[in-house]
């Protein structure tokens, strides 16, 4: 249950950033900060059983069916993660509070941070593939309204666009690959698809869903060729890259590849793909990073040549390259996050990040500098700092390796190629921003941040030093206990000594801190050389594509969607002809051996009644009113048909349902023309009964064929089940409230949102009083007949109790909140049919939309409460009990499940019946129907 907490904190969080707004700035940052902290606090207590080997789990049932559960695990890999992503996310609340200036909203700002760190905690404790896929997308989400959070500035808005636009696509990608293998496995659960390795590597499609996993995966940590979003989502605040971009989001791609390692490494495409991806990444990274004039954009090519690095090494066929990934992801998230803060700092003090104008700001900042200059040392591999530990691990593993073959020596080659960059990159950095010359026309004087500002800098260069140092007392039981998660093995001995002697990953370490110290030397001839290739931002050429797809798209639809509602019709009859009509060729019977039922004169007068209705409904279709009482009579004629057919309950949600629907058209007719003039020719009339004829029949053999035909059914189940598992005997309502709660949830939320958008589509509607009739004659005096308003009076309160006695009766009997609420929404709106809006709106003070957001409310408590007892979402409970004077009684929870059904129906159908009627008075839908209409 810790765990759960864990991972509810940040959304506590999120949820006092948007509650503290009218606090102080540092009582917000403390007020959000303390939710994280909290998150830490309780992570603490389990760390000693994670480090002693131990694999932590929280879960409970969701939907089994689907194999989707709620699902928490702690080991070594998410241990290290959790603890990334709470101290750097603490860091960065402390460091934003001083970078956030006046004009920005800092509420707004915590609430989306924690929102993405609510995302990356659910991606690394889950312990379900699904449910971490849910967090997966949640993170492109919430990393999309921090890049755009400068939105008046159009590089935040496009450089958004292209980050959800790429890692969405990747996550589809990646929904798919999890699906297959929960397809082939059997599970989507860790603990049962870990160990099945051989199981999916022998299976025919493990190419595709390996191909597709690391699709995501790539896309997500910026590999080539998808690194081109990630330099452009520099127009996040720099708090924003220095989470997003070095320790968090960037890294969920690797947290995938090393959490999924066991199950799709080991084969001959992993090691190919990953390993010439990874290196691809590392060399392209490295190199633009050092022609970047920005100091993020150095930074950001910095990360994706440092992102490749991890996955050239999880790519390498040795068990040692695992560990050094683990090792670097760690150092990178440290190193590259306070170099982060330094931009921001600079930026923040000097009003720009422009290598070519901050120049000599050692004599303004010294302390920020010296931070600084350290971080870059450990980003550049230099000795007795963190990232020098992890990069000689790196070259150790490369001249130990066998991927390509006879040409597998290419790969420590290139990997020194691109330390020489890095090490390039790193004193550029260092040179043109704290030295070089003085700073040329800045618009302020630079000097040292705000003491606090510094802080969470400082702290993380002193891990840079202290790991660099001490590794093994720092992280060497982290490192151990996650290097086991990524392998599920022990990990070969390995040593984090500073000093392993003389030896070739030592020489190759020199050759690229001297090589690199020689290239920024020499560095005019490689910049003209750079400036010889016409560039053109990537952003602009995403755009472009965009706009092209967007043009090509809208051509196709215009073709498709000429504004013709029958030729809209026509094709999806064609369609449905298509798919229904060709299995009815390909059988050879019709008929089945299930007898017919007998035929009697009720039967036959009934099916008269039907059929004459509805083609009476067709032929008089330009007549409005008496085409409504036509299609009135079909739907009382398929009522009765229920009652044939014993089925109730049907027949009394079909009846009420007709009510209601007949009463709006009632509503509707009123500003419509009574008939409609003729416009369709001749030839289009054969046409559509051409095809109503093919439909009919098609649609008709097929019923036929279902019908006579013997098939399995899974009605015998819900018999045998309605009265033992959901306390009821009316297996309808048991079905809507217990077994397929979920649906019924889906359905009365979707039933709330298409209320609230008609109400919106009502809004604004000009009064239209109209003043005769069809044929000219004018309306009567009396809108208001004195026997219709007694009449309704007194059918009021019958119609109420009627409503409540089939609500309390649904459980067993025909009946349920659906039909309930029906009832009481067509004695509601008869009031305003007989007595007027005038009348009815000031002794009715409810608002329907406040009805409406209590039922789903209600609704889904009734379902959240089934977890207080460690039951599946929905669960229902009943129990019998004696009552004084009563007797015996039932009682079930599925009572409340249903009275939001009751109020959900209830406020639907009056927010949309009662707002069309008030269109022709002054009580007519506002702008803001939130607020009370007045009285």
């Amino acid at each position: 249950m810790t765990l759960f907490w864990i991972l509810l904190m940040p959304l506590f969080g999120c949820l006092m950033a948007l509650a503290a707004r009218p606090w102080s700035r540092s009582y917000q940052a403390l007020a959000v900060a303390l939710f994280p902290a909290l998150a830490l606090a309780l992570l603490v207590p389990l760390i000693p059983a994670v480090l002693a080997g131990e694999v932590i789990r929280y879960g409970f049932t969701w939907l089994p069916l689907l194999g989707l559960n709620f699902s928490l695990q702690l080991d070594g890999l998410s241990l290290l993660f959790t603890l990334l992503i709470l101290g750097i996310g603490l860091l960065v609340i402390l460091y934003a509070r001083y970078y956030l200036s006046a004009r920005d909203s800092m509420p707004r700002f915590y609430a989306f941070l924690l929102l993405f760190m609510l995302a990356m905690l659910g991606i690394v404790l889950s312990g379900n593939l699904l449910q971490m896929w849910f967090f997966w997308e949640l993170t492109s989400i919430s990393s999309f309204l921090l890049i755009s959070y400068w939105s008046h500035q159009p590089d935040a808005r496009k450089g958004a666009r292209m980050a959800l636009t790429v890692t969405a696509a990747g996550g589809l990608a990646l929904l798919a690959g999890i699906l297959l293998i929960g397809q082939i496995l059997g599970s989507y659960e860790l603990s049962e698809i870990l160990p099945q390795t051989a199981t999916l590597q022998q299976h025919a499609v493990y190419p595709v869903v390996l191909l597709l996993v690391l699709l995501g995966a790539f896309t997500k940590s910026a590999q080539f060729p998808f690194h081109f979003w990630l330099p452009n989502a520099m127009a996040a605040p720099t708090p924003v890259s220095a989470y997003l971009h070095s320790a968090t989001m960037v890294k969920a791609g690797i947290f995938l590849l090393a959490r999924l390692y066991p199950l799709l490494s080991g084969t001959e495409l992993w090691f190919l793909t990953v390993t010439l991806t990874g290196l691809s990444t590392l060399l392209v990274g490295a190199y633009f990073a050092l022609f970047q004039h920005d100091i993020k954009g150095l930074l950001a090519y910095s990360t994706i040549s440092h992102l490749g690095l991890i996955t050239l090494l999880l790519g390498l066929d040795t068990d040692l390259a695992a560990v050094a990934a683990i090792f670097h992801i760690i150092n990178h998230a440290i190193f590259k996050a306070s170099l982060f803060m330094t931009a921001g700092i600079i930026d923040h003090e000097t009003g720009s990040r422009d290598m070519r104008k901050i120049n000599g700001l050692w004599g303004f900042m010294p302390v920020t500098a010296t931070l600084a200059m350290v971080a870059s040392a450990s980003m550049a591999g230099v000795p007795l700092l963190n990232g020098f530990l992890s990069k000689e691990m790196f070259f150790t593993q490369t001249l130990h390796q066998g991927v390509l073959g006879s040409l597998s020596w290419l790969i420590p080659v290139l990997a020194t190629v691109a330390a020489i960059f890095a090490v390039a990159y790193s004193a550029r950095f260092i040179h043109d921003v704290f030295f070089n010359g003085q700073p040329i026309g800045l618009t302020k004087t630079p000097h040292e941040p705000p003491r606090y500002m510094r802080v969470p800098m400082e702290i993380l260069v002193a891990l840079c030093v202290l790991v660099g140092v001490f590794p093994e007392l720092i992280i060497g039981s982290l490192l151990q206990q996650a290097a086991v998660a990524v392998l599920a093995a022990p990990p070969p001995a390995y040593s984090l000594a500073i000093w392993h002697g003389f030896n070739v990953p030592l020489l190759m370490s020199v050759v690229a801190l001297v090589g690199g110290i020689l290239l920024y030397i020499n560095r005019k001839a490689l910049f003209m050389f750079q400036a010889g290739f016409n560039e053109t931002k990537a952003i602009y050429r995403f755009e472009a594509f965009i706009q092209r797809l967007v043009r090509r798209c809208r051509h196709s639809i215009e073709k498709i969607e000429n504004g013709s509602f029958q030729r809209y019709i026509l094709l999806l009859l064609l369609a449905l002809l298509a798919l229904a009509g060709a299995p009815l060729l390909e059988l050879q019977q019709l008929r089945g051996q299930r007898a017919a039922l007998p035929f009697d004169a009720m039967v036959v007068v009934g099916a008269i009644l039907l059929l004459v209705a509805a083609v009476a409904t067709v032929l008089l279709v330009r007549q409005r009113l008496l085409a409504l009482v036509m299609i009135s009579v079909v739907g009382l004629m398929v009522s009765l048909a229920f009652v044939r057919f014993s089925a109730p309950d049907l027949a009394l949600t079909q009846l009420s349902v007709e009510v209601v629907t007949v009463v709006l058209l009632m509503l509707a007719l009123y500003f419509l023309p009574h008939k409609s003039v003729k416009q369709s020719s001749s030839g289009h009339l054969v046409r559509d009964f051409t095809l109503a004829s093919a439909i009919g029949v098609v649609v008709g053999s097929l019923a036929y064929a279902m019908m006579t035909h013997d098939a399995a059914s899974i009605s015998s189940y819900f018999l045998q089940n309605a009265k033992s598992g959901g306390g009821g005997t009316n297996v309808v309502n048991v079905i809507l409230v217990d077994f397929r709660g979920f649906d019924t949830l889906g359905e009365i939320t979707v039933l709330g949102i298409a209320a609230l958008g008609i109400l919106k589509l009502l809004t604004g509607i000009p009064r239209f009083m109209a003043s005769a009739d069809g044929e000219g004659r004018l309306w009567s005096k009396d809108r208001h007949p004195l026997l219709l308003a007694v009449i309704s009076q007194a059918l009021l309160p019958l119609a109420l109790i009627v409503s409540v006695y089939i609500f309390f009766r649904g459980h067993n009997l025909p009946g349920g909140g659906f039909v309930a609420g029906l009832i009481t929404a067509v004695a509601m709106i008869l009031q305003y049919v007989a007595k007027g809006v005038d009348w009815v709106k000031p002794r009715l003070k409810v608002e329907y939309s406040t009805l409406i957001a209590v039922g789903i409310l209600l609704a889904t408590v009734t379902g959240l409460a089934s977890w207080l007892f460690d039951r599946p979402f929905l669960t229902s409970w009943f129990d019998y009990f004696e009552l004084p004077l009563i007797g015996q009684i039932e009682l079930a929870s599925a009572i409340a499940f249903d009275l939001g059904v009751y109020l959900t129906v209830v406020g639907a159908s009056l927010l949309i019946l009662a707002n069309l009627g008030k269109i022709t008075t002054r009580y007519r839908p506002v702008h803001n129907p939130v607020q009370k209409e007045p009285s």
